[in-house]
């Protein structure tokens, strides 16, 4: 859990993914389409990503991925991101914690 908590801190926005998932690439290019340049970790990818998996599931993300992470805070997975993005939240968020500058 606290290496989740590390890495989630790294940068402004953090999205734990799997490079197969539709959803992952659906969030992904959303940031990308509003000019946030999220630090991205594919844990199909990488050496701990079962250990990673394991540990965005006791935080709560169901399905595991795709979690987003907001200035170090874990906002949800894809349909809560979604839900933001159509009420305006998103935006607000990614302007708080300097993801966004306008």
């Amino acid at each position: 859990m606290d290496s989740i908590v590390k890495l989630a801190s790294q940068k402004a926005v953090v999205i734990f993914s799997k490079s197969s998932c539709c959803m992952c690439h659906a969030i992904k290019r959303l940031f990308y389409e509003q000019g946030v340049s999220p630090m991205i970790y594919e844990i199909d990818q990488i050496s701990n990503g079962t250990e990673i998996e394991w540990a965005l599931i006791r935080l709560g993300c169901n399905p595991s991925v795709p979690a987003v992470f907001i200035g170090g805070n874990f906002v949800g997975s894809a349909s809560t991101v979604m839900t933001l993005q159509i009420n305006g939240s998103l935006k607000k968020m990614l302007k708080g914690a300097g993801a966004l500058w306008l």
